[in-house]
């Protein structure tokens, strides 16, 4: 099977983009507060967006199964309050979770959470227990820098995000660590500001001791980790220089990478420096990257490519890369394709 453990509703009908342009004109002082009763999304909607764009890829290359979260671009935590957050994230995770009650044999719900630049991680977790209890999702996206580019939050390791890993241990779930779009025109939005975070939070992680209160607490970082395998030496030697122990003991016991790197040498670095338990594959489709390479005739984003072919891996350690890591590191994942699997047609 394989499993694309990052996919986001990128596709969504224009009637999300419209009902929060009103909530963002709203939060600017501009108009009333919408309502999300204004809101009229059909299920015919929704399949219209999934069968041509994600659904139709997914046929196209092999993927099986996305876990499939909101627009992470469109999270936007830095706009509003932590009323307008909490009322844009449970739309938002209401209709990725529509889109696995009509797919469900090929999309798992991820969510958002509501946070809210200078808000306490805490307030996230009715949320996030709605999200786990109501929606059934098998993972949550953490923004590690609300402000959007300020980077105003405290570190993942500051004890502020504690009670929001004491649930996600509780509920074995893991977070993938993801940023939204960036209020500063300094930063592109799906390039440097992105990568740079995968980068920040990586280190962040590396600087502190984390794993040593949440032993079980499993973190994903996307984009293949942002400049993490290319500059591994560093991030080694930098973990020495603080007392730190060597990396695969100090963090890769709860921190995993994915494969949206849009090129073979790539993954083919990715695959060579990082160990495969901690590589998951995914493809961020359809996301920051859209066309077809001229140099290969195929998507940028179509990673499954480059991961068929990396001489990085042999056939049981690509089984790892496809699935079994993704059930490993994602329990709720795991059961949820079991039971599907036991209710299937003619089982």
């Amino acid at each position: 099977m394989i499993i694309d453990i990052h996919g986001h509703y990128t596709t969504a009908p224009a009637q999300l983009g419209a009902w929060r342009d009103l909530q963002v004109a709203f939060a600017e002082g501009a108009g009333d507060e919408p309502s999300p009763s204004d809101l009229h999304i059909s299920d015919d909607d929704i399949r219209e967006t999934i069968e041509a764009n994600q659904l139709r890829l997914m046929d196209e290359r092999g993927s099986d199964v996305t876990v499939f979260s909101p627009r992470a671009s469109f999270m936007a935590h830095h706009i509003g309050d932590f009323a307008v957050s909490a009322t844009w994230a449970r739309i938002c995770n209401d209709l990725v979770a529509r889109v696995s009650q009509l797919f469900p044999d090929r999309f798992l719900p991820g969510a958002m959470l509501p946070q809210s630049p200078g808000v306490d991680p805490k307030t996230t977790l009715a949320e996030l227990d709605r999200a786990v209890n109501e929606l059934g999702v098998v993972t949550v996206n953490i923004n590690p820098d609300p402000s959007g580019g300020l980077w105003t939050a405290p570190l993942l390791t500051d004890r502020s995000w504690y009670p929001l890993y004491e649930k996600l241990v509780e509920y074995e779930l893991p977070a993938m660590i993801h940023v939204s779009t960036s209020c500063k025109p300094q930063f592109h939005t799906t390039g440097d500001h992105y990568l740079g975070a995968d980068t920040t939070a990586f280190m962040q992680l590396l600087k502190g001791d984390l794993f040593r209160d949440f032993p079980d607490l499993k973190l994903v970082i996307p984009h293949g980790g942002g400049a993490v395998p290319y500059h591994w030496g560093r991030f080694r030697g930098l973990a020495m220089a603080l007392g730190k122990p060597e990396l695969e003991e100090h963090l890769l016991g709860n921190v995993y990478f994915d494969t949206c790197v849009y090129h073979q040498p790539g993954i083919d670095l990715l695959t060579q420096v990082i160990p495969t338990e901690n590589i998951l594959f995914a493809s961020e489709m359809i996301g920051a990257v859209r066309d077809i390479d001229p140099r290969t005739g195929h998507y940028f984003d179509d990673t499954k490519r480059y991961v068929d072919a990396t001489a990085n891996l042999d056939d049981a350690k690509r089984r790892q890369v496809f699935e079994g890591n993704a059930r490993r590191v994602y329990p709720r994942l795991d059961r949820a394709l079991h039971k599907r699997a036991l209710t299937a047609p003619g089982l």
